[in-house]
């Protein structure tokens, strides 16, 4: 099933997409007022069944909000392919690199990408997200499936020259509006194999990145366990697991996002990201 989180008629909603594309509308009539908090409540299941055969909207009518709009962490993986290691020079540690993210610094899919009007150097990052369901501390690699919700897309767009004003990563991955998250969660009934995920990263219809999971440095699997050793994984939270080869920064010549730019992260089976850049 696909989850998403929405804006119509000024108001802020979930609920499911159906298989005509309709958006039925849960968040409005139920007990729970966002996606995390329905997550949290472990109660994704019931509510599908409980709106089963309800009137929806065209998705075509709502405005589509990062699905979890109010996340706890974004923990974001650097350096997880080995193609992206080689064309960056950096990477090959023993231990994942992890950096945050802000939700506030999300766009959901549709939404206008910013590219900052203090630098020229935003770049594209298409990346498998995933979403925990469930409170969890120290998890076992084996049983990282229990604690994950499901899959969604993420651009993790970044201002490379503020990334690169120190090792440290922060101010080139939370400007306003960079980071792609979308358009929906899906459930892993309907991903499968996670390992078969796969990356299409398109700028104005050229191919520039693709990859599949099974080609992660650091797995799922991995990642869960290593993210729960040193903090609380809670519903909602997000992992983004990282991006393979072929950024703008490492072509020759650089290649960067700028207005009008069309840029789209599509994974395979989940669905399509879109944005537009703009300048602001």
């Amino acid at each position: 099933m696909r989850w998403m989180s929405f804006k119509k008629d000024d108001c802020e909603s979930f609920g499911f997409v159906t298989s005509d594309e309709q958006v039925v509308d849960v968040g409005s009539d139920s007990d729970y007022a966002t996606l995390k908090d329905a997550i949290a409540a472990n109660a994704l299941s019931d509510l599908a069944q409980q709106f089963e055969g309800s009137d929806g909207t065209a998705i075509q009518e709502v405005e589509f909000l990062p699905p979890i709009t109010n996340p706890d962490k974004i923990l974001c993986v650097g350096l997880n392919y080995k193609d992206h290691q080689a064309e960056t020079g950096r990477g090959g540690e023993d231990y994942p690199t992890i950096f945050v993210r802000f939700a506030e610094a999300q766009v959901g899919h549709n939404g206008k990408m910013i590219r900052p009007r203090e630098s020229n150097t935003l770049d594209y990052e298409g990346e498998i997200v995933l979403v925990i369901g469930q409170h969890g501390r120290r998890i076992p690699k084996d049983k990282w499936q229990d604690y994950v919700a499901g899959y969604s897309c993420y651009n993790d767009g970044s201002v490379r020259g503020y990334q690169r004003h120190t090792s440290q990563f922060t101010p080139g991955k939370n400007f306003t509006a960079t980071g792609g998250f979308g358009p929906w969660i899906m459930t892993p009934d309907e991903v499968g194999d996670p390992d078969e995920l796969e990356i299409f990263t398109r700028l104005n219809g050229e191919l520039m990145q693709n990859a599949k999971a099974s080609l992660l440095v650091f797995g799922f699997a991995e990642l869960v366990e290593y993210c729960s050793t040193f903090t609380d994984l809670r519903p909602g939270d997000l992992i983004v697991t990282g991006t393979p080869g072929g950024v703008g920064s490492a072509r020759n010549p650089p290649i960067f996002m700028d207005e009008g730019d069309q840029i789209d992260v599509f994974i395979e089976p989940i669905g399509t990201l879109s944005h537009t850049v703009t300048v602001g």
